[in-house]
């Protein structure tokens, strides 16, 4: 997998200490949390190193449809081969391998029961985005994380975005009325084309999983969730309706993913929001931002590049958003670990992912439809993505 694979609650972040946001020297952990890798592709692997780094963290089993991903992430983070584990089971083996946590960054279309079966198996969960594909996925995710909390373990999702110092200043300003009454929102979520694969087993659709949406959720969902995520944090709430379109721009359709989504969402108050998306940039980078336009101030919530505040009674002139790709994921394995050992297991950020989803999907659904449709509709019709997993190993 390429990088493009991955990549509000202010009060959590407010209340999180300091280490998670910046670690200057190595720390002493009294305790190590034994942690299984479920997903072992390129993102998988760079987290599970990243754990390792952190130092609170002894990585206890991996587990990863593909043996040859398993066996290399295994020779790679010092994991025993009675504790590798492959096939579409391999999780529920890892699952009972004595791991107290476990990451979830495999395909999005296995986030939710893989995220549930380690709940119901009494372990802490680390989420890649998107936390699901669908409707029901969603809201699976946010069922699981009220039983998490329930049961005392953590449910954290691995955004980046909210991560960031300035960021989090940018919206703090934007929450304490620095932008007067909000009119107008536009983000974008700008990937790297995807390209056209020729996928002719569901083994090679694993393999190369983004361009099948019933994988990855189409673009608008897969990537592009990290400026939903932000909007979220900002507004506080998810939208009730949409409407928009989308198109295949490609000459060939091997897959059935879309490069174009033009979405504009409305919330209950009337605050507009458009939200455009597209893989068809021919240079090799992706954006994703917001621009919030007020009545007495802007302001630009960044991925990476520019964040700041401009004008009004609030005006912050931000500054440059950095590394955020490694230096986010740094900073949530210190607050995952930190949320574990202090007993914090409110899970906000895993219930605010499922809205993220669910807002995605409501665009995905609207643009597809090319129809207005409401929120309640959506979760309503509750429709499932199917993929056929005929021929697969367990």
């Amino acid at each position: 997998m390429n990088f493009t694979r991955r990549q509000f609650i202010g009060s959590a972040l407010a209340a999180a200490p300091l280490t998670a946001f910046a670690q200057e020297k190595p720390k002493e952990f009294t305790r190590k949390i034994k942690l299984g890798l479920i997903g072992c592709g390129g993102r998988g692997s760079w987290l599970g190193d990243l754990f390792l780094k952190h130092g609170g963290y002894e990585i206890r089993a991996v587990a990863d449809y593909f043996p040859e991903r398993v066996q290399k992430a295994g020779d790679k983070l010092g994991v025993d081969k009675e504790y590798r584990f492959s096939g579409l089971s391999a999780h529920k083996k890892l699952l009972t391998s004595g791991v107290e946590a476990v990451t979830v960054v495999n395909v999005p279309h296995f986030h939710p029961d893989h995220g549930r079966a380690a709940v119901e198996a009494g372990c802490h969960v680390y989420a890649a985005k998107p936390v699901a594909i669908d409707v029901p996925g969603a809201l699976k995710v946010q069922g699981s994380a009220k039983l998490a909390t329930q049961q005392k373990t953590c449910y954290l999702v691995d955004y980046q975005m909210w991560t960031d110092p300035i960021n989090i200043e940018v919206v703090k300003r934007i929450h304490d009325g620095g932008l007067g009454k909000l009119c107008h929102i536009d983000s974008v979520g700008f990937a790297v084309p995807w390209g056209d694969p020729v996928l002719k087993t569901a083994e090679e659709r694993l393999q190369r999983w983004p361009p099948t949406t019933a994988l990855s959720g189409d673009v608008i969902n897969e990537l592009s969730v990290h400026s939903i995520n932000a909007v979220l944090w900002v507004v506080g709430k998810r939208p009730v309706n949409a409407i928009g379109r989308t198109r295949v721009c490609r000459a060939s359709q091997h897959t059935d993913f879309r490069e174009v989504y033009l979405v504009t969402y409305e919330f209950d108050d009337g605050l507009l929001w458009t939200h455009r998306v597209h893989t068809i940039r021919n240079e090799l980078e992706w954006t994703l931002k917001l621009d919030a336009y007020g009545e007495k101030a802007t302001a630009l919530v960044s991925y990476r590049g520019k964040s700041y505040l401009r004008g009004g009674p609030k005006h912050y002139g931000g500054g440059e958003v950095v590394s955020l790709y490694d230096q986010g994921a740094i900073r949530n394995i210190a607050t995952f670990y930190d949320n574990i050992v202090q007993g914090r297991f409110d899970n906000a950020r895993a219930q605010q992912a499922g809205d993220d989803v669910l807002t995605a999907v409501l665009g995905r659904e609207a643009c597809a439809r090319r129809c207005h449709l409401t929120m309640d509709e959506l979760i309503k019709e509750n429709k499932k993505l199917v993929f056929d997993t005929s021929g697969l190993k367990s």
